[in-house]
């Protein structure tokens, strides 16, 4: 999604993101659409994403067993109509845009492992390809994402060394990284995933539309060119 251009001509959006959060996948498609639109305006105008880790779900015992069902009725205390009548939103929202849910073959995982293969993969330059891996396993294949040989495979099927994303999985220094994470996520007040913050100033939460994605992109450029300040959505 980057070019090498000059600094003058690139927006930096920093993204923070769950593994096994439904909006941070479908937002990601909306973002990567509204990036395209702007581009095909701006085509001078790099966008240079970074991806940040945050837990929305800590909690998870590292060995749970069971289905997004079960951990939001069992583990959640949420009732079973609601989360089944929440989920089925979900997959027509998803289905519109092109983004597969199949909840009833989710595998609800803890995803600090998971963060810690994405932490690896930014250094390979291979972020965004892991991140959507994920999502598309956990999401549509009912990957068992608290697997280390699962989470090896899928990172080399997104162009990552299998027994460097293996070792990568328990290395304390990509554990300390998501950690990092997490508390700049907090000390900017981010609450919910997922979170955008373009040029280190911006913020747009949530899962916007790909027009208002656009739309706060051209704000900044603007913003950069000297017309008024861009906000927060």
């Amino acid at each position: 999604m980057s070019e090498t251009t000059p600094a003058d001509t690139t927006i930096r959006v920093d993204i923070w993101s769950d593994i096994a959060c439904p909006w941070c996948y479908l937002g990601k498609h909306r973002f990567e659409a509204g990036v395209r639109a702007f581009r095909e305006r701006h085509p001078d105008v790099a966008v240079e994403t970074q991806s940040h880790s945050f837990e929305l779900a800590p909690d998870t015992p590292p060995d749970f067993s069971g289905s997004e069902v079960d951990f939001l009725v069992r583990h959640k205390g949420m009732p079973a109509e609601q989360v089944e009548q929440m989920l089925g939103q979900m997959t027509a929202l998803g289905a519109a845009e092109g983004v597969e849910f199949r909840f009833d073959e989710v595998r609800h995982a803890n995803t600090q492992r998971a963060h810690r293969l994405l932490h690896l993969a930014r250094e390979r330059g291979v972020q965004t390809e892991v991140l959507e891996r994920l999502f598309r396993a956990y999401f549509a294949e009912g990957e068992d994402l608290s697997s280390a040989d699962a989470l090896a495979r899928l990172g080399a099927e997104a162009g990552l060394d299998p027994a460097e994303a293996r070792a990568a999985l328990d290395d304390d220094a990509y554990g300390e990284a998501v950690q990092r994470d997490i508390v700049r996520a907090r000390q900017l007040g981010i609450s919910g995933v997922p979170f955008f913050l373009l040029d280190e100033q911006y913020g747009v939460s949530g899962a916007q539309s790909a027009d208002a994605f656009e739309n706060v992109l051209e704000q900044v450029l603007g913003f950069r060119r000297g017309d008024a300040p861009a906000s927060a959505v």
